[in-house]
C-alpha cells in the first residue's frame, strides 16, 4: 500500500530537520577550531607585553568573575526555558528566554565596559601582541554573543507572533545549543586568560 501524503510530508519533514541539524553542528565544529587557533595565538603572544602591563596587573578577576556568574546563570535560564517550550509553554518559554536575554546583555555590558576602560587607559589592538590576542579572541566571544542575542530576540518575536509551534521549538532547541557552546568556551577563556594571568 502507498504511502499517506501526509507520512510523506512527516518523513520529507524529518529528514530536512536532521540535515538542518547536521549542518549546524558542523558549524559549531568550525567554530571550533576557530577559538582553537585563537586560544593558540593567545597562548603564543601573552608574554609578548612591551608597552602595557602584564595581565595580572591589567585584569581586575572580580570583573571576570561576574562575566562568568551571569553566562553560567544564563546558561541555566535557557535550558529551563527549553524545557518549558518542549512542554508547549508558551509565556514560560519567553520569561525565561526573556530573562536569559537580561544576563546575556549584561555580561556583553561589563565586557564592553572593560574593553572601554583599557582604550581608554592606551592599551589597543595595537599597543602589542599580548593586548592584539586578547582583543581579538574575548572580542570574537563577544561577537558571538551578539549574534545570538539578535537571534534569540528575533525567534522570541516569532514565538510570540505564531505561538510556539514545533518548528520554532526546533529553532530555539539550535539557539540553546549555540548558547551553551558559548559558555563552555567561556569557561576555557575565564580559565586560561584571567585565572591564567595569576599562575
Amino acid at each position: 500500500m502507498s504511502e499517506s501524503p501526509l507520512s510523506h510530508h512527516e518523513q520529507h519533514e524529518a529528514a530536512a530537520n536532521e540535515r538542518v541539524h547536521f549542518g549546524f553542528w558542523i558549524y559549531l565544529m568550525t567554530d571550533l577550531l576557530m577559538f582553537a587557533v585563537l586560544f593558540a595565538c593567545y597562548a603564543v603572544l601573552h608574554n609578548n607585553n612591551v608597552g602595557s602591563p602584564s595581565a595580572k596587573e591589567l585584569f581586575t578577576l572580580p570583573l571576570a568573575l561576574k562575566e562568568t556568574l551571569l553566562l553560567l546563570t544564563s546558561s541555566f535560564t535557557c535550558g529551563i526555558a527549553m524545557v518549558t517550550a518542549r512542554r508547549g509553554r508558551q509565556t514560560a518559554t519567553l520569561v525565561w528566554f526573556l530573562v536569559t536575554f537580561i544576563l546575556g546583555l549584561m555580561f556583553l555590558a561589563l565586557e564592553l565596559s572593560e574593553f572601554h576602560e583599557f582604550i581608554h587607559e592606551g592599551y589597543t589592538l595595537q599597543t602589542n601582541g599580548f593586548l592584539s590576542s586578547f582583543f581579538i579572541l574575548v572580542g570574537t566571544h563577544g561577537l558571538h554573543i551578539t549574534s545570538g542575542l539578535l537571534w534569540m530576540a528575533t525567534t522570541l518575536f516569532y514565538v510570540m507572533k505564531r505561538g510556539l509551534n514545533p518548528p520554532l521549538v526546533r529553532k530555539l532547541g539550535l539557539l540553546s545549543l549555540f548558547w551553551h557552546f558559548l559558555d563552555i568556551v567561556w569557561i576555557f577563556i575565564f580559565t586560561i586568560v584571567y585565572l591564567g594571568a595569576y599562575v
